[in-house]
């Protein structure tokens, strides 16, 4: 495989760049703090280039090698998140799940899982700080309030000075490091060059100013027709190595998916006193294994009576559903499939009201060899729900999911 296309790299350089992106994985600063987790993250750019730097010639590998080598520790900044996943407005029915879901009394608003799902969508401001792997502060600023996320030593602490709530965890070394959320360029970064193989063009795309720090252009290109990614473009800092703007741009064209910059960064050590937090006075404090508790066990758990083995095993469910999805194809038209064990979704008409209004406005209705399904479409992401229960879904079109289902 050749995917690598520059002026200077040739195929014998393929083993190096695999160990490069192995390396990077190792590299990675862990800014966003142990135990989150979020789907399609994106951060956003900021402030636009001020000029094209005149830096010396650099070719892909060389670049990716310098972004594995990179060991950045320390450094503080700002950084804009904007995604656009081309979702349609919930409207009443988005606030009355949130306000439904508040009032029932599970859970915290300051449980890290939920609040920074929010960065899904829309445009937002966080503020990060790191202090090398045991150390990091994450605070997403809001209309006079803010959300803080901050990991020191084996505590985790999120923060909503919204309601005056706290979430408190533990984290051991290690643990949970794959769950973050990927909150900087350069976690974008890793996850993306994860997924260069033979199906993608790497190129170095000339130069850049961010944060008024010079650059080199990552471009990144799916070589297939069938995904819905365009191309991926991640400015690298030139001294450091650090990614420090990320931009993925969709096939069908127009405004980027997921858009990442810094608009302030220093490397600078920060202050000890950053990752201090102390509870507020009158403040609602929820620790993590309370919520787990509460998702739990039933009251009053029962020791079932003894009874005499069965002669045979019973026939396994055929309707069962799958504990993990099936991967079909290859490279960006990768799609895994997920056989629920239900009937589908219902349509709109079935469900009525604001709920089935918004499945009908989601989804479009497919048919094929395998029967009749909906096909929930975003800008990056499609999903194919048959009437069956299976579901196929990928940053594919939905033409090639349909294929896809007619196939399987």
């Amino acid at each position: 495989m050749a995917p690598y296309e520059s002026d200077d790299s040739t195929a014998g350089e393929v083993d190096d760049l695999r160990s490069g992106r192995r390396k990077a994985a190792r590299y990675v600063v862990p800014v966003a703090v142990v135990g989150v987790a979020a789907a399609t993250i994106g951060l956003v750019p900021a402030l636009a280039d001020s000029g094209d730097p005149d830096l010396p010639k650099i070719s892909a590998q060389q670049l990716i090698e310098k972004i594995a080598e990179s060991d950045v520790q320390q450094l503080s900044g700002t950084v804009k998140i904007s995604t656009d996943l081309g979702l349609p407005d919930l409207g009443g029915l988005g606030g009355s799940l949130a306000s439904g879901a508040m009032e029932s009394g599970d859970g915290s608003s300051a449980d890290p899982t939920a609040k920074l799902a929010e960065l899904a969508s829309g445009t937002h401001t966080l503020r990060v700080a790191v202090d090398g792997p045991d150390r990091q502060k994450l605070s997403l600023m809001e209309n006079a309030a803010e959300y803080s996320l901050i990991h020191n030593g084996k505590d985790v602490w999120g923060y909503d000075s919204k309601s005056n709530e706290v979430f408190h965890g533990t984290a051991t070394e290690g643990e949970r490091q794959e769950e973050k959320v990927p909150a900087t360029p350069k976690d974008l970064t890793e996850e993306a060059l994860k997924s260069v193989d033979d199906t993608t063009s790497v190129t170095v795309d000339g130069t850049a100013q961010v944060a008024g720090r010079d650059a080199y252009r990552l471009l990144i290109k799916p070589k297939q027709d069938d995904t819905t990614v365009g191309a991926i473009t991640v400015a690298v800092d030139a001294k450091t190595g650090l990614p420090l703007k990320f931009t993925l741009t969709p096939s069908s064209g127009g405004a980027a998916v997921v858009d990442a910059g810094f608009t302030q960064v220093s490397f600078a050590k920060p202050a000890a006193s950053t990752f201090d937090f102390t509870p507020p006075k009158g403040a609602k404090v929820t620790e993590e294994g309370a919520l787990d508790h509460e998702e739990g066990a039933p009251d009053h758990p029962t020791k079932p009576e003894s009874a005499p083995a069965p002669e045979s095993a019973p026939a396994p469910d055929k309707h069962a559903p799958e504990a993990e999805p099936k991967i079909i194809g290859e490279g960006w038209n990768s799609i895994a499939v997920l056989d629920t064990g239900g009937e589908g979704l219902p349509s709109g008409s079935e469900v009525g009201g604001d709920f089935g209004g918004f499945l009908d406005s989601l989804g479009d209705k497919v048919e094929g060899k395998f029967g009749e399904g909906t096909v929930f479409k975003t800008r990056l992401v499609n999903a194919l729900m048959t009437e069956d229960g299976k579901v196929y879904v990928g940053a594919v079109t939905k033409d090639a999911l349909v294929k896809a289902a007619n196939e399987g």
